[in-house]
């Protein structure tokens, strides 16, 4: 422990936060553009930006999909239907191979998976449509990592998660005037600047902060603390989830061959029980069984809860078997609302806008922390580095490490929206390569800021990623006709996409600015003869 209270909170906030920092930036960053992972989708699959004009009727676009299914994976012992809505035009279906069936290699097939684009209007696959992950790779990417078992990466994310929870407690009791931190703000003044920077930050959004850093926990929470399920459940970890989340274990196929029933009358029924919500997806079991099921799950636009009430029909009879959700146990409706309040899946547009903002604060939070740390580390060397010294080993590693996750993620996302653009439509692999060059741009990044991690890589970066944010609008432009002069100034096509073009320019030119001001305060420092600088500022390296 040290001095006291306020001494041993400072030195749990400093320690917590920087050691799971550069994960924590990918997790705010991917989290952030989740809230409007259904408008990047969009984004990267121009072919449907005119497909948004006419809305579908869910039922109607449930029986598309379903002829679409019979037709093209009869054998399948589940379909999956994902309806159209007011954020994404087009009805998604997925599907389980039947044993022994290889992959299609195309519209999504992945591990035993099969998914295709269909038109909500007809139910034909829209075989013109890139293949992309589109949103989702962020969305997963926030909490399931890459390239490893999402297990591994779930565990690792909740013990950054953890942390993080330790480093804002422990910062509002270090901080006396946590509220006067908001409008605080001393430019040119080195440590205190950066030091304002991140409280204000930090505190603009503090509930938000708390909030996200909570109800994450939360998300994942039974397979954190398994133990009471385990034990209530004696390790039977379906009986459990049929009886919370209403999950109807799966049937056995009779051997009995039995027409599935038409889908759209239980669409219109499960609608009028809901008194007019709309459906967001439809789930079928043993199509063309007699022990054939059809559970058709409400929507969760408007509702805090992500828990979405279904109904379960039989489908050789369309007799209702059950229904789940109505009213659900206080417990589970409080997960369900701490789920939904991470997800925010409830906002509108404004809402979500706003959770967008909140989330970019929290970027700049732990990129500010990161910062601050190397800079008083480097002040503490100032001496040394001043009788030409060389920066210590743990500052030049988080120096760099500042250099790749701060300057180089912009890089990496940008590279994303480049490859979607430009990689051939027809490529196989398609979603795989636009992943590739994210982590090869983000490498490339990391490598050379290892390699000099100095100010000059610091400008290079960060124009780097400006120019690459504040070029997508261009490429757009020269990619599609749906581009800012279509969809702002003329109104064709959907306001997601402007929406996009608008954002990462802004993003852009924020990154440039921060390079501009870099590059005048590094040219600045060069005017100055050296006998005339401030104490510990003659080493032009790290970012001060």
């Amino acid at each position: 422990m040290r001095a006291g209270l306020r001494q041993s909170m400072a030195w749990l906030h400093g320690w917590s936060g920087l050691l799971v920092c550069w994960v924590l930036l990918l997790v705010f960053c991917g989290g952030t553009a989740s809230y409007f992972k259904d408008e990047i989708t969009l984004w990267m699959k121009p072919e449907l930006h005119r497909a948004a004009a006419a809305p579908v009727p869910p039922a109607e676009a449930a029986t598309h999909a379903v002829a679409f299914l019979q037709h093209n994976a009869p054998r399948s012992p589940r379909w999956f239907i994902s309806l159209p809505d007011e954020r994404s035009p087009v009805t998604q279906v997925l599907w389980i191979r039947a044993p022994g069936e290889p992959g299609s290699g195309i519209g999504g097939s992945r591990g035993r998976f099969e998914s295709r684009t269909l038109d909500p209007a007809t139910g034909a696959f829209l075989g013109t449509v890139r293949d992309t992950r589109g949103g989702e790779f962020l969305y997963r990417l926030h909490f399931d990592l890459y390239y490893m078992q999402p297990l591994w990466a779930r565990w690792i994310i909740g013990a950054c998660a953890m942390c993080m929870l330790v480093a804002i407690l422990s910062g509002v009791i270090t901080h006396r005037r946590i509220f006067q931190d908001i409008f605080t703000f001393r430019p040119r003044k080195g440590q205190r600047s950066w030091l304002d920077a991140h409280n204000a930050t930090a505190v603009l959004a503090l509930p938000f902060h708390l909030m996200i850093t909570y109800t994450g926990l939360v998300t994942l929470m039974f397979m954190y603390m398994p133990w009471g399920v385990q034990t209530a459940y004696r390790g039977d970890l379906q009986a459990f989830n049929n009886e919370a989340f209403g999950r109807a274990p799966l049937g056995l196929p009779s051997g009995q061959a039995a027409p599935l029933v038409p889908v759209a009358p239980l669409v219109a029924q499960a609608m009028r029980h809901w008194n007019g919500a709309g459906p967001s997806r439809v789930a079928i079991t043993l199509a063309g069984d007699a022990n054939a099921t059809v559970t058709i799950s409400r929507g969760s636009a408007g509702a805090l809860s992500v828990d979405e009430p279904s109904m379960r029909f039989d489908g050789a009879t369309g007799k209702l078997v059950a229904t789940n959700g109505d009213a659900p146990a206080p417990a589970s409706q409080t997960r369900g609302v701490m789920v939904g309040l991470h997800e925010a899946h409830f906002a509108g547009p404004l809402l979500r806008a706003l959770f967008f903002v909140s989330g970019l604060s929290g970027c700049v939070m732990v990129a500010t922390g990161a910062l601050l740390w190397g800079v008083k580390t480097r002040q503490r060397q100032a001496k040394a580095l001043a009788a030409g010294a060389r920066p210590s080993f743990g500052l030049r590693l988080v120096d760099a490490l500042n250099i790749g996750a701060v300057a180089g993620l912009p890089i990496a996302f940008a590279a994303y929206f480049w490859a979607n653009r430009l990689l051939p439509v027809a490529m196989a692999h398609r979603p795989d390569a636009e992943i590739r060059a994210f982590f090869a741009a983000w490498a490339v990044a990391a490598v050379l800021a290892q390699l000099h991690p100095a100010r000059a890589m610091w400008r290079a970066q960060l124009w780097t990623g400006a120019l690459m944010l504040a070029g997508i609008p261009v490429l757009n432009a020269l990619t599609t006709d749906t581009h800012l002069g279509a969809t702002l100034l003329r109104g064709q096509g959907p306001a997601a996409v402007a929406g996009f073009d608008l954002t990462v320019l802004a993003l852009g030119i924020a990154l440039g600015a921060a390079a501009w001001v870099l590059g005048r305060r590094t040219a600045a420092r060069k005017a100055v003869p050296a006998a005339h600088q401030p104490h510990g500022a003659r080493d032009a390296k790290g970012a001060t």
